[in-house]
Protein backbone atom coordinates (compact mmCIF):
# COMPACT_ATOMS: atom_id res chain seq x y z
CA UNK A 1 0.00 0.00 0.00
CA UNK A 2 1.55 3.13 -0.92
CA UNK A 3 1.42 6.47 1.17
CA UNK A 4 -1.62 7.65 -1.27
CA UNK A 5 -3.40 4.44 -0.83
CA UNK A 6 -3.17 4.89 3.19
CA UNK A 7 -4.42 8.12 3.17
CA UNK A 8 -6.97 7.38 1.57
CA UNK A 9 -7.87 4.41 3.87
CA UNK A 10 -7.58 6.33 7.17
CA UNK A 11 -9.75 9.19 5.18
CA UNK A 12 -12.31 6.54 4.35
CA UNK A 13 -12.34 4.91 7.96
CA UNK A 14 -12.62 8.70 9.42
CA UNK A 15 -15.90 9.07 7.62
CA UNK A 16 -17.65 5.48 8.58
CA UNK A 17 -16.64 6.37 12.03
CA UNK A 18 -18.01 10.12 11.71
CA UNK A 19 -21.17 8.57 10.14
CA UNK A 20 -22.09 5.66 12.78
CA UNK A 21 -21.42 8.85 15.31
CA UNK A 22 -23.75 10.86 13.65
CA UNK A 23 -26.08 7.46 13.28
CA UNK A 24 -26.16 6.89 16.92
CA UNK A 25 -26.26 10.67 18.00
CA UNK A 26 -29.69 10.72 15.80
CA UNK A 27 -31.11 7.18 16.80
CA UNK A 28 -30.52 8.53 20.49
CA UNK A 29 -33.01 11.25 19.91
CA UNK A 30 -35.50 9.60 18.43
CA UNK A 31 -35.34 7.44 21.39
CA UNK A 32 -35.88 10.29 23.53
CA UNK A 33 -38.52 12.06 21.55
CA UNK A 34 -36.32 14.87 19.97
CA UNK A 35 -35.54 16.28 16.78
CA UNK A 36 -31.67 15.34 15.65
CA UNK A 37 -31.62 18.54 13.34
CA UNK A 38 -33.22 20.55 15.77
CA UNK A 39 -30.52 19.96 18.65
CA UNK A 40 -27.98 20.45 15.55
CA UNK A 41 -29.08 23.71 15.11
CA UNK A 42 -29.30 24.88 18.22
CA UNK A 43 -25.61 23.75 18.67
CA UNK A 44 -24.24 25.44 15.41
CA UNK A 45 -26.81 27.66 14.57
CA UNK A 46 -24.59 29.48 12.14
CA UNK A 47 -24.02 26.20 10.08
CA UNK A 48 -26.49 25.65 7.65
CA UNK A 49 -28.39 22.29 6.67
CA UNK A 50 -25.85 19.40 7.91
CA UNK A 51 -26.50 16.80 4.73
CA UNK A 52 -24.88 13.71 6.99
CA UNK A 53 -27.18 14.12 9.50
CA UNK A 54 -30.26 13.93 7.04
CA UNK A 55 -28.89 10.90 5.31
CA UNK A 56 -28.22 9.34 8.82
CA UNK A 57 -31.63 10.59 10.37
CA UNK A 58 -33.50 8.67 7.49
CA UNK A 59 -31.30 5.71 8.79
CA UNK A 60 -32.75 5.45 12.26
CA UNK A 61 -35.52 3.28 13.32
CA UNK A 62 -38.36 3.42 15.50
CA UNK A 63 -38.01 4.14 19.10
CA UNK A 64 -39.56 0.56 19.94
CA UNK A 65 -37.84 -1.28 17.61
CA UNK A 66 -34.04 0.29 19.13
CA UNK A 67 -31.90 -0.45 21.24
CA UNK A 68 -31.74 1.90 24.41
CA UNK A 69 -28.36 4.21 24.07
CA UNK A 70 -26.79 5.11 27.24
CA UNK A 71 -26.75 9.13 27.37
CA UNK A 72 -23.18 8.78 27.83
CA UNK A 73 -22.48 6.35 24.93
CA UNK A 74 -23.70 9.56 22.70
CA UNK A 75 -21.80 12.28 24.82
CA UNK A 76 -18.95 10.36 24.41
CA UNK A 77 -18.96 9.58 20.89
CA UNK A 78 -19.75 12.97 20.17
CA UNK A 79 -16.69 14.35 21.95
CA UNK A 80 -14.56 12.00 20.34
CA UNK A 81 -15.40 13.75 17.39
CA UNK A 82 -14.71 17.23 19.22
CA UNK A 83 -18.49 17.46 18.80
CA UNK A 84 -18.50 19.56 22.01
CA UNK A 85 -21.17 22.27 21.45
CA UNK A 86 -23.71 19.51 20.50
CA UNK A 87 -22.80 17.33 22.99
CA UNK A 88 -23.48 20.24 25.71
CA UNK A 89 -26.68 20.21 24.10
CA UNK A 90 -27.30 16.84 24.72
CA UNK A 91 -26.54 17.09 28.09
CA UNK A 92 -29.08 19.68 28.73
CA UNK A 93 -31.85 17.82 26.92
CA UNK A 94 -31.13 14.62 29.06
CA UNK A 95 -31.49 17.10 32.56
CA UNK A 96 -34.73 18.20 31.15
CA UNK A 97 -36.24 14.96 30.63
CA UNK A 98 -34.79 13.90 34.05
CA UNK A 99 -36.52 16.64 35.82
CA UNK A 100 -39.73 15.68 34.05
Amino acid sequence: MNQKEKEQYILDNYKKDENTMILVFSQWCVNNDLDPRELYKQAYPDQGKNQQLGEAFELTIPKNESDEIPVQTVLDVLQLFENDHLAFVVAEEYEKKLKE
